[in-house]
């Protein structure tokens, strides 16, 4: 999960009118707070798309607007594909006949139990579709705990019975950062994304049996602190030391984020040692590092004309108190370019343009004859940004006998676990 810095995002439509009553068939849920966080809607925004989606059900489907009057019943597997026209969307039936053009959103749901399916892709709830500024914008209205059946298994991978402390660990933080991103503003059409800004999100064929079993086990919990719901943010491996989030961040502390030391008591282990990338090394040769900042560096502190120039060195400035990168300075032939800790992880990217795996490193150079970078090598722990939770710390904590309660308290000191209300 990539932490978000703003609770949600602006979109490119907004709704032209208040929410309807949620008992109207086909309309949009109203916005409230409910004691079973779980229970709760959320709209994911599953595409933006350009081109026209297509959307089906194998037990038939119905098709209204945004107050819930009835536009069409598609019958079993046909696929209907959804086009807009400015303002206004529709949904054209395989023999080519559309309903009529209706202001956002386009509202489908299921018949007989079935499920909606996006270009061919299984979602539990129902989809609003809506004209954007180039497309199709389709999100999925659905219970927060199906959405979590979604997310579960994406965020901390498909795991064995011998987890499920973990993945019940994560099924709580999980509903945390989906209840608090609910939004009652209108002029939003959703509340989170399906991808990395927010959390992965898979649909139906993501799903397995434990980590489904964990969101059912866990169904009314999340995370709090001082009596409110709290963001509960989470990565992969922590590398031994979780960090605070001003370390990594632009922002305050917040005094259940603290740092939190991974080593098993007694031993000079670590609960995420297990994790593939708790040790790990990364170099870049000349031309891959410098087309990397010729891409990237401008967007993360002022290089004139955006032309870094050749790099000739790179050398740590700061460190933070867990050891991660405070800032390093980027030494080019057009000067010097200090950047932040985390920014490291978004200029120093590979080719294919995956994140640097965490800030926590040493940095190794290799000049060439001509006093140019020859080569950039990076010897790191842990993978992700380490704030909270450290999810392969929570699996060996898990496999040492911890419970999802103590698992969250060990990586949110202060925090109780309960319902939302």
């Amino acid at each position: 999960m990539t932490r978000r810095v703003v609770a949600v995002l602006s979109v490119v439509a907004a709704c032209t009118s208040a929410a309807p009553s949620a008992s109207a068939p086909g309309s949009l849920p109203a916005r409230r707070a409910v004691k079973n966080a779980g229970d709760a809607t959320i709209r994911v925004l599953l595409s933006a798309t350009g081109t026209a989606p297509r959307i089906a059900s194998p037990g038939g489907l119905l098709l209204t607007d945004r107050d819930g009057a009835l536009l069409a019943r598609g019958t079993r597997e046909a696929v209907w594909r959804v086009e807009r026209e400015g303002r206004r969307v529709r949904a054209v039936r395989p023999d080519g006949v559309g309903t009529v053009w209706v202001e956002m959103p386009l509202m489908a749901r299921p018949m007989n139990g079935a499920l909606l399916s996006v270009g061919g892709a299984p979602y539990r709830g129902d989809l609003a579709l809506y004209a954007g500024d180039t497309g199709i914008l389709v999100v999925n209205v659905v219970k927060i705990d199906d959405y979590l059946r979604g997310v579960v298994p994406l965020e901390i991978g498909t795991r064995s019975d011998a987890d499920s402390a973990a993945v019940q660990a994560q099924a709580i933080t999980a509903r945390s950062y989906a209840y608090i991103h609910l939004t009652p503003d209108p002029s939003k059409v959703y509340d989170v994304t399906g991808g990395v800004l927010d959390q992965v999100y898979g649909g139906v064929a993501a799903e397995t049996p434990v980590a489904s079993e964990a969101v059912e086990s866990t169904r009314t919990l999340v995370l709090r602190y001082a009596g409110r719901v709290v963001n509960a943010p989470y990565h992969s491996t922590c590398g031994g030391s979780t960090a605070t989030a001003s370390e990594i961040w632009r922002s305050n502390d917040e005094p259940y984020l603290q740092r939190v030391s991974d080593r098993i008591p007694g031993s000079d282990r670590y609960y995420c040692d297990l994790s593939p990338r708790f040790r790990w090394t990364k170099t870049l040769d000349a031309p891959v590092l410098n087309a990397a900042l010729a891409q990237y560096l401008a967007n993360y502190t002022s290089v004139p004309g955006r032309n870094p120039g050749v790099a000739r060195e790179v050398t740590v400035g700061s460190r933070t108190p867990t050891g991660r990168i405070g800032t390093i300075t980027i030494t080019t032939d057009r000067g010097n370019f200090v950047i932040r800790g985390n920014d490291t992880r978004f200029v120093l990217r590979s080719p294919g343009g995956e994140l640097l795996n965490s800030t926590y490193f040493s940095v190794e150079t290799t000049l060439a004859s001509n006093g140019t970078l020859a080569r950039l090598t990076l010897h790191g722990m842990g993978y992700g940004h380490g704030v909270g939770m450290c999810q392969w710390g929570a699996i060996g904590r898990a496999r040492a006998g911890q419970d999802y309660r103590a698992i969250l308290r060990n990586y949110y000191p202060g925090t109780t676990v309960g319902p939302a209300e």
